[in-house]
């Protein structure tokens, strides 16, 4: 995979594997919403952590990939602890859709296409409040998936 340039997003991207690809889940908010919050709560419901605090993104093939820097790959924020060792590197994943952790959602959204780099992605809003978010996450990715 030949990548053109990349740009560093302050973001947390987890993955996880539906039909034979990779599918990453670009989670965005302002410092302190709860990015890497959120990140562990994922992993324990089957996601993969691919990046923390950092993502590089770049397109390649006319699709967004994202993956974490090299001295941050693995690693997990842990506000108020530290920097922990989290995961594996998690490589690099495809991003299909992107979250914003908001303080109150919509009850039923309509669909939303946000664009990074000219690449229009679905954009899910969702409040970090519950102990489903990450159920919410994986029902809104296998939604996405059936309309792909």
């Amino acid at each position: 995979m030949s990548e053109v340039s990349s740009t560093a997003l302050h973001a947390t991207l987890v993955a996880r594997w539906i039909e034979g690809r990779r599918r990453g889940v670009l989670i965005r908010g302002p410092s302190g919403a709860g990015k890497s919050t959120l990140a562990p709560r994922c992993l324990g419901a089957g996601f993969q952590l691919v990046a923390d605090d950092r993502v590089l993104v770049f397109i390649s093939g006319g699709r967004l990939y994202g993956k974490a820097p090299p001295p941050l790959a693995g690693l997990l924020e842990v506000r108020g602890v530290g920097v922990a060792c989290a995961a594996p590197p998690g490589g690099l994943s495809e991003i299909d859709m992107v979250l914003d952790l908001v303080d109150v959602a919509e009850r039923l959204p309509e669909p939303e296409i946000v664009e990074i780099h000219g690449i229009g992605l679905t954009r899910q809003r969702l409040p970090l409040d519950g102990a489903d978010l990450p159920l919410r996450i994986s029902v809104a990715l296998a939604a996405l998936q059936r309309r792909l």
